[in-house]
């Protein structure tokens, strides 16, 4: 967005709602196929959110909701011990090239700051970032920080140029006897973090007490807040629980909050959950929540697939989206093991663009069928490079091809079946004959 949208409009919600069409909306609506009015309603109701913060000045807008495209957000960042601004640079030019909707900087440790300065300036597409990470990374731990200090995290962030923030406000003090009753407790490091401040100072969430001051920080900038799940769980046994849908009915909550400040809002779902129960748990976000956009992290559908979670993960992500997730945040194959690779990134990203593409095949989002119509004709015409520049990982795909048929490919048929048993080029036979 220019620095001349960033002057025109309060938030995109309060354009929305006094029938305004931005050319934030403008550009969505040219991406997604609909006209600028029809993103302007979803926009006005809630239920589309257009992260933008008014000094994230090379961002190309996106829209995330129901109504679009299945989104697909990729976390990276640092951590204490591994990692630099280097390496994280790398990891955003991944995501960038194969496709992410939006990415996250998760960095935690004396770096992170410096990271999110260098990623955001190199960032077009909307950037998030959890600002409790760096409360609890400054001199004294989580614990010695004051009620302001949650709050001045905020501003700084939305003052660097922060398009969406996870906010865990909705974990209460009274839900934390709750989650230690589970296998795994609390596995949320923002809402573990803050469950230890709870438990230290005897005090409620600085989150929930002072809302209305992030909310004021929010609508200053125009930043989206993500609503944080705290108490996701973090195995199947914890799937479902009295503490995940506590917490949920709080979020409930501060969701109109932020309609009622023109703050745009998505809400955060869960970790681990069975297959099953996948969909349930997506309706029942969007009814508790009234539609808000459903912002998802995997869910991981067995937690016996360390090193493949990115497996496990799309799986629940595509029965998500299918349900109404609006955006689905990848999980990498280091999931549970350590902190992501270049490659993890790549691998990671490419899993969640199948899970999301497969999610707007089921719910018939415009032209989600004709890409994979144009593979199928590619393939009937043994049209190699078109099969390449179609696939959601082009470099990939030639790879495979290139170091499966050296000598022995043809251009009818590959060295899966080779030239006699090839079924596309029996079939073009077949038909042949009938005439």
């Amino acid at each position: 967005m220019s620095e001349s949208e960033a002057r025109e409009v309060g938030t995109q919600i309060e354009s929305a709602r006094a029938g305004k069409v931005t050319r934030a909306m403008e550009e969505v609506g040219r991406e997604e196929g609909m006209e600028g009015e029809e993103v302007r309603r979803e926009v006005a109701c809630g239920r589309m959110v257009i992260p933008a913060n008014k000094r994230h000045t090379n961002l190309k807008p996106i829209g995330i909701g129901v109504g679009v495209r299945c989104k697909v957000n990729a976390n990276i960042g640092c951590s204490p011990g591994r990692s630099d601004v280097e390496e994280e640079g790398r990891k955003l030019e991944v995501c960038l090239r194969y496709g992410a909707d939006t990415v996250m900087d998760l960095s935690t440790g004396a770096r992170a700051g410096e990271v999110r300065k260098e990623l955001l300036a190199r960032c077009p597409v909307p950037f998030g970032t959890v600002p409790v990470y760096d409360v609890a990374g400054r001199a004294g731990g989580i614990c010695e920080a004051r009620g302001e200090d949650f709050v001045a995290a905020v501003r700084e962030h939305a003052e660097a140029g922060v398009d969406f923030m996870t906010i865990h406000a909705g974990l209460l003090r009274r839900m934390i006897p709750l989650a230690l009753k589970r296998r795994l407790g609390i596995v949320s490091r923002g809402g573990a973090q803050l469950a230890r401040w709870m438990e230290a100072r005897g005090a409620e969430n600085p989150y929930y007490e002072r809302f209305d001051e992030v909310l004021e920080i929010c609508h200053e900038y125009d930043v989206t807040i993500s609503l944080g799940d705290g108490l996701r769980p973090g195995c199947l046994a914890d799937a479902s629980d009295a503490a995940q849908f506590a917490e949920l009915e709080v979020l409930g909550e501060l969701t109109e909050r932020c309609w009622a400040a023109g703050v745009q809002v998505m809400v955060e779902g869960p970790g681990h959950i069975p297959l099953h129960e996948v969909a349930m748990n997506v309706e029942r976000q969007m009814r508790v929540c009234k539609g808000a956009p459903f912002y998802v992290l995997g869910p991981v559908v067995c937690d016996i697939a360390p090193g493949y979670d990115h497996i496990s993960s799309a799986i629940g992500a595509a029965v998500a989206g299918m349900a109404g997730a609006a955006m689905l945040c990848y999980v990498t194959p280091k999931e549970h093991l350590g902190l992501p690779d270049v490659e993890d990134v790549r691998v990671g990203l490419i899993a969640y663009k199948i899970a999301a593409h497969a999610a707007d095949v089921a719910r018939g989002r415009r032209g989600a069928r004709d890409w994979d119509d144009a593979m199928a004709e590619a393939r009937r015409g043994f049209d190699w490079e078109k099969q390449f520049k179609l696939a959601l990982d082009p470099e990939r795909a030639r790879e495979y091809y290139e170091a499966s048929n050296v000598g022995e490919g043809g251009r009818d048929y590959c060295t899966m079946c080779g030239r006699e048993f090839c079924a596309v080029r029996a079939s073009q036979e077949v038909r042949g004959g009938r005439g």
